[in-house]
């Protein structure tokens, strides 16, 4: 029976070494450009037509744009909108890599905490440059809470501090442990459906369930990657 781990093996399909730099296209590149492929052509052939009744197709792009402009709005006030085609992008490159990961013999790379660590570190980036660009040095607000005494300045601070710093830490985390952890249980009940034979019956039962809780999983970890996005951005217009 296969590692439940080689499923999260990174494999080169192109070498490529530039100085000594290793820019070589893997299986996990291959599956970055599917699910942003994949996700183009629903969102374009989606959007195309506008037809007065919508099709299904139509729909399904017209609910995304609506959850995403909902969770800016909500999270991140009117002024959030200006930022939305990012916050659209992230949110549809997670949920369709994190749901195409799911079909049989495809790479998550979600499941990879390097690839999930760029994409926080990149809203965490970008809410604190536009923190700094609208408030200036007031920014540094958020690390003391408003109304506070003075004196407990000396332990707020680094509370405060710690707790912004860690952002991208907690957001990639999160993301890639519920896709790792989720995946290396369906790979451990699917061995047993074909380790047992007709007996795999029983663990099959199990793994139908399994992986629709996963599906599910994978459309709410996209969801609160994003909303936490939405909240941070609110922090950077707003401060709190």
């Amino acid at each position: 029976m296969a590692s439940p781990t080689e499923q999260f093996q990174i494999e080169k399909i192109l070498h490529v070494d530039i100085g000594g730099l290793d820019l070589s296209f893997t299986n996990s590149s291959l599956f970055m450009v599917i699910a942003a492929g994949i996700a183009s052509a629903v969102l374009f052939f989606g959007g195309s037509r506008r037809a007065l009744v919508p099709g299904r197709l139509q729909s399904f792009a017209e609910m995304l744009y609506e959850l995403v402009a909902n969770m800016i709005r909500e999270n991140a006030g009117k002024e959030g909108m200006r930022y939305f085609p990012f916050i659209f992008t992230l949110f549809i490159f997670i949920l369709f890599g994190n749901v195409i990961g799911i079909i049989p013999g495809a790479f998550t790379f979600t499941s990879h905490i390097i690839v999930t660590f760029a994409l926080a570190f990149v809203v965490f980036l970008g809410v604190t440059v536009i923190g700094f660009a609208r408030h200036g040095a007031g920014y540094l607000r958020m690390f003391f809470p408003h109304g506070a005494p003075l004196w407990t300045a000396v332990i707020l601070v680094p509370v405060e501090l710690i707790s912004y710093m860690s952002r991208p830490i907690s957001l990639s985390v999160r993301l890639f442990a519920n896709m790792t952890v989720g995946h290396v249980l369906l790979k451990v009940i699917g061995g047993f459906v074909i380790a047992l034979g007709v007996a795999g019956i029983i663990p099959f039962a199990f793994l139908i369930p399994l992986t629709l809780l996963e599906l599910f999983i994978a459309v709410l970890q996209a969801y609160i990657f994003t909303i936490l996005s939405c909240v941070y951005l609110h922090d950077a217009l707003h401060l709190h």
